[in-house]
């Protein structure tokens, strides 16, 4: 099972902190996706309102079947929800994993948030669990979310065409992305880099 490999953990840097997803979020969660009304997005999974519940046991459930670690991520100073991430498509007998169902509020978007999150994420998989390979997939027309992974410095493996069902009932194609353990210490080194810039990463 994924999870005797990928257990719940809390990180915190820079002001972020990830702790593992649990109903005491909901709330928090549901006005995070109400900056924005990001339900609204078709190219996203973003839960409505009435649904975060539900959204949030879905997240449980798959945990306790070692497919998900999912994490709320916290403002550090105030305790508040700004979104959440998760860990999915755990393999530990090739030691891959991929970091998704991503989501910010509104407010917190185009701002160093994500690239701290993904910084916290990258380096326990790496670092700490000895990942072999983390990878991304998207929507194809989620560009926001393709440009995100891009500027984090993933390399584009590929489009799986006719891959998904979207919330609306159109099929999506899948664009998969992935950065692999050789290419971590630059990457690392990058998004440090953007974060320690005068203006804000991404």
């Amino acid at each position: 099972m994924g999870q005797s490999w990928v257990k719940p953990v809390e990180l915190a840097d820079r002001g972020v902190r990830l702790v593992p997803l649990a109903l005491e979020h909901e709330a928090g969660l549901r006005a995070a996706a109400a900056d924005g009304e990001l339900w609204n997005i078709r190219v996203t999974s973003v839960p409505r309102p009435e649904d975060t519940r539900k959204y949030i046991e879905d997240a449980l459930r798959m945990d306790e079947e070692g497919k998900r670690v999912a994490f709320a991520v916290l403002d550090a100073a105030s305790g508040q929800v700004l979104g959440t991430s998760s860990y999915h498509d755990i393999l530990p007998e090739v030691k891959r994993l991929e970091i998704g169902y991503t989501w910010y509020a509104k407010s917190r978007q185009r701002t160093a948030l994500n690239t701290t999150a993904k910084l916290l994420l990258m380096r326990h998989a790496f670092d700490t669990l000895g990942a072999g390979v983390v990878g991304w997939r998207t929507d194809n027309f989620n560009f926001a979310s393709q440009r995100a992974i891009e500027r984090l410095g993933a390399k584009k493996e590929g489009v799986l065409r006719g891959h998904a069902m979207r919330r609306d009932g159109t099929i999506r194609d899948t664009v998969l992305y992935s950065v692999t353990r050789g290419e971590w210490p630059e990457i690392q080194a990058h998004l440090l880099y953007q974060l320690s810039r005068p203006r804000e990463g991404t």
